[in-house]
């Protein structure tokens, strides 16, 4: 439903040289936050900056991060994680199971946003590259797995559903504040390197998805899951 609103306006701004001055009067840092740059009345342009550079990234993280949280903190704080864990096998295979099964909502969640934006680019005019497009979504969905298999690291070291909303969270929001503004404020510069934002890059319609950085998201996610899994099968089970 917000992904048809958003291009249904599309229309009333593709190609006006109005709009064009309008967005290039906004302040710096509010272009650079947003990843408002190029030419805003292209469609790759307008959802490279109304959808790709915060919607969709938030709406996949928080899938992935509520639904971790969920799986492992949640049910061990509720007392259910006990009876999963009496079935004869490892630790370290159940953690990875949850871990497979957030991957899989978010990617559900990723082939559905990309279903959607084909039929609303024939509807609207928005003339997406089906590659690029391709690309983008699985960005916003490494994004999300990476956040997710973080929050299950966080529940596999401490048995707080809270921490493991909390921290994951915190690393969202500061990833995306230093990759949005590390162009213009230098001292955020040398900590561009732990922004999984800055990796992916702001315009993945417009200028496509860095391959490096979509690498060194993948690993850093893999990373997470490990420790998820050898950190929870070392300590001891929280109890009701």
């Amino acid at each position: 439903m917000y992904a048809t609103l958003l291009t249904a306006v599309f229309p009333s701004i593709h190609g006006s040289p109005e709009f064009s001055k309008l967005i290039e009067s906004y302040p710096d840092t509010l272009k650079t936050l947003f990843g408002i740059s190029g030419d805003f009345t292209t469609g790759p342009g307008y959802l490279d900056g109304e959808l790709f550079s915060l919607m969709l990234p938030l709406l996949a993280i928080f899938l992935a991060i509520g639904s971790a949280a969920r799986t492992l903190a949640g049910d061990e704080d509720a007392g259910r994680l006990e009876l999963v864990l009496a079935y004869p096998m490892r630790r370290r295979s159940a953690v990875l199971a949850k871990g497979a099964a957030v991957a899989l909502e978010v990617a559900v969640f990723c082939v559905a946003a990309f279903v959607a934006l084909i039929a609303l680019s024939a509807i609207f005019g928005l003339d997406l590259r089906v590659g690029r497009l391709v690309t983008a979504v699985a960005a916003v969905g490494a994004l999300g797995v990476f956040h997710g298999w973080l929050a299950l690291a966080v529940a596999g070291v401490v048995p707080s559903r809270a921490l493991a909303i909390g921290v994951p969270a915190a690393v969202a929001a500061a990833g995306y504040l230093i990759g949005g503004l590390e162009e213009l404020a230098g001292w955020l510069h040398p900590f561009r390197y732990v922004s999984a934002f800055w990796w992916i890059g702001k315009a993945p319609l417009r200028t496509g998805v860095s391959g490096t950085g979509a690498v060194v998201v993948a690993a850093a996610a893999l990373v997470c899951v490990a420790a998820a899994a050898l950190a929870f099968e070392r300590r001891d089970l929280k109890t009701p």
